[in-house]
């Protein structure tokens, strides 16, 4: 549920860099705000230029009001708590009550000013990576401006040069606040409302914490070892699907504020990279993927046509990302049987239970730490999805109402076309020497006749 709530106070307002008129300072844009994990549908624009929004996973956009023919935003940058999943919370730093922060959503060519409040215990700034913008307005502290106090407001205001896709986040103790969750989407929509039209537009960012088991905070310190990978702050089963209409044209855009490279993977379907941080690529310059990486500080935009109804799994391919709560320390007890080694050790250790092997995936025996995720507890319609952190479902349905953003629950495959289990004996097992050569293909050996042929 969105909050609207008046900021009166303006006590040690400052202007991040350039002349703003004072009447455009007389009062601030409301701070509107929300703590629900629930994604919102898109925000239709209520004026200005029209375009198609889009939706942001698990987030929402920011409202914004028309003030002398110029957008005004207002962003409030703050400590937040952010449910990753039901059964976990992390005590993160983000904007307008959640991380990452809302989504700003504007047209090129439109001037953009937004008003950032500080509230967190330490001086940040904005950086509008990607942007074409002045010198000063670029939120490097101490490059381009002096930081933002503890209960100051800075304006930053330039115009939206280029239709494209981007994202904003600190440059002042980068490590810590990243770290903690500060960083957002921005969308510039193209002046040309025709301009590569799709029916879903979806965006989210892709996000990393270490956050020790029964804990809240994620370390700031941490440069590998994380345990939680999430899409848009929101680890599986906590994200939510995306869902389309058979046959509409998919947009998906990706950013990745995280440590490391992401292979970002849709299942069921080939797509094509048609936007980078650099803008939209060339249609001669596509070919068809069904994996794309995604390197640090990179964004990456892909189409698709939902041409197939079914429930089609996107996620991350790097296998320890897309698991929950992941510890660095399991050992691997694969060929030990477990019911002797558990008697063992239990006469040591009061209490001790080991995985039970009659379960399926991670899931475990043990009592874990309050707050804290099991790994890979999604259920789907036939049982345990083992998969979680960066991961999420493409819902794709022949009687879905355009413009509908609900989950229509688990697919319902037609008769005889799912897999099923052979009934009978299974065949013998032949082992022998290869073949010399493949049926319906022939080949020789070329033996070398001297060291070049090496």
């Amino acid at each position: 549920m969105l909050s609207r709530r008046r900021f009166f106070s303006s006590a040690g307002l400052a202007v991040a860099a350039g002349a703003v008129a004072k009447a455009a300072l007389a009062a601030l844009p409301e701070i509107v705000s929300t703590d629900s994990p629930a994604m919102q549908p898109p925000l239709t624009p209520p004026n200005g230029r029209p375009y198609r929004a889009v939706a942001t996973l698990n987030g929402w956009s920011l409202p914004w009001r028309m003030r002398n023919g110029t957008k005004e935003f207002h962003l409030v940058a703050e400590p937040v708590i952010r449910e990753i999943a039901p059964g976990m919370t992390a005590h993160l730093w983000g904007y307008n009550g959640q991380s990452p922060g809302p989504t700003i959503e504007v047209v090129e060519g439109d001037r953009v000013r937004i008003f950032v409040t500080n509230r967190l215990p330490e001086p940040t700034s904005i950086h509008w990576h990607g942007q074409r913008l002045p010198n000063g307005m670029d939120g490097v502290v101490g490059l381009n401006q002096p930081s933002i106090k503890s209960g100051q407001t800075y304006v930053y205001e330039f115009v939206a040069q280029r239709a494209g896709t981007f994202m904003y986040h600190p440059h002042a103790d980068e490590t810590t606040q990243m770290a903690m969750g500060m960083m957002g989407f921005w969308v510039t929509h193209s002046k040309d409302a025709d301009f590569m039209p799709v029916d879903r537009d979806y965006v989210f960012l892709l996000n990393a914490y270490d956050i020790t088991p029964g804990s809240y905070t994620p370390k700031v310190s941490t440069m590998l070892d994380f345990n939680l990978w999430t899409f848009n702050s929101r680890a599986f089963p906590g994200t939510a699907p995306m869902v389309a209409r058979l046959g509409e044209r998919v947009r998906i855009r990706v950013g990745n504020l995280t440590m490391t490279n992401h292979p970002i993977h849709l299942h069921g379907h080939e797509f094509v990279v048609v936007g980078t941080d650099g803008g939209w690529t060339s249609p001669a310059s596509r070919w068809p993927e069904v994996t794309v990486d995604i390197a640090v500080g990179q964004m990456r935009a892909i189409e698709f046509t939902a041409a197939a109804p079914g429930d089609w799994a996107f996620h991350c391919h790097k296998s320890h990302h897309t698991m929950n709560a992941m510890s660095h320390v399991v050992p691997n007890s694969i060929g030990v049987e477990q019911a002797d080694l558990e008697k063992q050790i239990a006469a040591l250790v009061p209490g001790y239970t080991t995985m039970n092997p009659e379960m399926s995936g991670m899931n475990m025996n043990m009592p874990l730490p309050a707050n804290t995720l099991p790994m890979m507890t999604g259920a789907g319609r036939y049982g345990d999805i083992e998969m979680g952190g960066m991961f999420t479902v493409m819902k794709i349905r022949s009687d879905l109402a355009h413009g509908d953003y609900r989950d229509p629950g688990w697919y319902h495959a037609p008769a005889g076309s799912i897999a099923y289990p052979w009934q009978g004996e299974p065949p013998p097992a032949v082992r022998g020497a290869a073949p010399a050569t493949s049926e319906g293909a022939a080949y020789s050996v070329r033996k070398p006749s001297g060291p070049m042929d090496h």
